[in-house]
């Protein structure tokens, strides 16, 4: 569907022509033979100076937007998913929908939005001194490994966020950036509101899970369209591995090394032949299932945007995914 990108004209010049007798200025008095109602183009009750017209663009006018699932004339099966969207980035189309505007949890596709705020208002040389914070015991999660004490920075951190999805490096980006998780919370809102993504909510930095801490698919694709613009995100996301040190409360140095939890990257799944994926998000939680945004491009380098919330296994979400990726340059 078509992305909204329509200007709707101001008449800035509005001509009151009231031509009475007894004018103040003691001019003759004069009558016009035109009828007078407000709806009538021309009158003697308005006349619109169409060369003073301007234009302004509505809020959405470089996004791409649909209220209904676009699912005509696609072949893409999504059972056994909730939710599964693709967007052209260059024309602002949405070539594929499947209950875009349902609120779900992200898991750790929150980090998209970790890593906007981070990018925004932090500054990737300063050095963040780790709290007990990140001692994070719920089962499952997934750590890098920081401790209390250790000094590491901003870069470093962000790395470790969007590469290895370790939830200690969120919770030291968040407390490094906004005072507290809950300071960085409320940041995290305040840009989702921002940019248009209104039918999200966060109360953490990492996804994991709170009845209170949503997204949609649509606001997915508006938070991941936003973080696209920083460069050093979309150098990160395309990493293979990384491998740094960091320093420990002593001074001591601790080395940090992961590979990408995108499985396009790992070369386990392929993409269409004719498309290529830059690198993207991935995100797991039990309440959640399994998550996954990608940023990809065709072979003539358009970009697009692609999103799967709560799939049901994670063994079938990159098939459904290349499947949302087959509809590029159908």
């Amino acid at each position: 569907m078509r992305c909204i990108n329509k200007t709707f004209n101001i008449f800035t010049s509005l001509l009151l022509m009231i031509l009475s007798a007894g004018c103040l200025t003691g001019c003759k008095e004069q009558q016009i033979d035109m009828a007078y109602h407000y709806n009538m183009p021309v009158s003697s009750y308005t006349v619109t100076n169409i060369s003073d017209a301007e234009t302004a663009e509505s809020f959405a006018s470089d996004l791409c937007v649909t209220a209904t699932d676009v699912l005509d004339g696609t072949d893409v099966d999504l059972t056994d998913t909730a939710t599964g969207a693709l967007f052209d980035l260059n024309q602002r189309n949405v070539l594929y929908a499947k209950n875009i505007h349902e609120k779900l949890y992200p898991a750790s596709l929150t980090k998209v939005m970790t890593a906007l705020v981070v990018l925004k208002y932090g500054k990737l040389e300063d050095t963040i001194t780790v709290t007990d914070s990140v001692n994070i015991t719920e089962s499952g999660a997934q750590l890098c490994g920081l401790e209390k004490g250790d000094t590491i920075t901003v870069d470093q951190a962000l790395h470790a966020l969007l590469i290895n999805s370790a939830n200690d490096a969120a919770v030291a980006l968040a407390e490094h950036i906004g005072g507290t998780v809950e300071g960085f919370a409320e940041m995290m809102n305040q840009e989702a509101m921002a940019i248009g993504a209104t039918n999200s909510h966060f109360v953490n930095p990492h996804g994991l899970s709170d009845d209170n801490h949503y997204v949609t698919a649509y606001d997915m694709y508006l938070i991941f369209n936003e973080a696209i613009k920083y460069e050093r995100f979309t150098q990160i996301i395309q990493m293979t591995s990384y491998e740094t040190i960091y320093h420990d409360q002593e001074g001591e140095e601790k080395k940090l090394s992961f590979q990408t939890t995108n499985q396009y990257l790992q070369g386990v799944y392929d993409a269409p032949s004719n498309v290529t994926v830059i690198g993207g998000k991935t995100g797991t939680t039990n309440a959640a299932g399994n998550c996954l945004v990608i940023y990809a491009k065709d072979t003539s380098g358009n970009p697009y945007i692609s999103v799967i919330l709560r799939a049901k296994e994670r063994e079938i979400i990159y098939g459904q995914m290349t499947d949302i990726l087959s509809e590029i340059g159908n």
